[in-house]
């Protein structure tokens, strides 16, 4: 939408983060070591399951991130909280990509199921936001459902996220 492509990459991903994408006081992604994706490989406002846009990006796992040796010494995995908020960046991107204007804010999560994990072992983490309504009045709003896939496998689920946009703090 808005002109903006369909695909980015790490370059593109921290130019969001510094708020150079969608211009000053809208959308942003988090700076590393938050930004939780190395790139987004498919984004629309009209797909997905329900045909109300969807987000896929991918992280690529290496053993030196900095989540591993932190989360629970000894016994290696990505947190679930991080996962998550892979997933809530991914869904605020969306709006911002869409050419909504204001601040993104993750506003809560119906459910979360983690059913597997992200050890330093595996290779690649993609991350699936499927739309399920979307807002665009004096309150922007994206309700979704997500998924986290790990080297093939399900790790994490989630239901009902929302995130909404709200103009910058002044």
């Amino acid at each position: 939408m808005a002109d903006f492509p369909t695909t980015f990459d790490k370059d593109a991903l921290l130019r969001c983060a510094r708020g150079e994408l969608f211009g000053p006081g809208n959308a942003q992604l988090p700076e590393p070591p938050m930004l939780m994706m190395d790139r987004i490989t498919d984004i629309s406002a009209d797909g997905g399951a329900h045909g109300k846009g969807h987000v896929v990006a991918e992280l690529d796992i290496r053993p030196g991130l900095w989540f591993f040796p932190c989360h629970f010494p000894g016994n290696e995995v990505m947190p679930g909280c991080l996962m998550l908020d892979g997933l809530w960046q991914l869904t605020g991107f969306n709006l911002g990509w869409r050419g909504w204007q204001g601040q993104g804010f993750a506003l809560g999560v119906g459910e979360v199921k983690n059913t597997g994990m992200v050890r330093p072992d595996r290779k690649l983490v993609t991350y699936f936001v499927d739309f399920t309504r979307v807002i665009d009045r004096k309150l922007k709003l994206g309700m979704a459902d997500g998924r986290v896939i790990a080297d093939g496998e399900t790790v994490c689920e989630v239901k009902d996220m929302k995130v909404g946009l709200a103009a910058a703090a002044e």
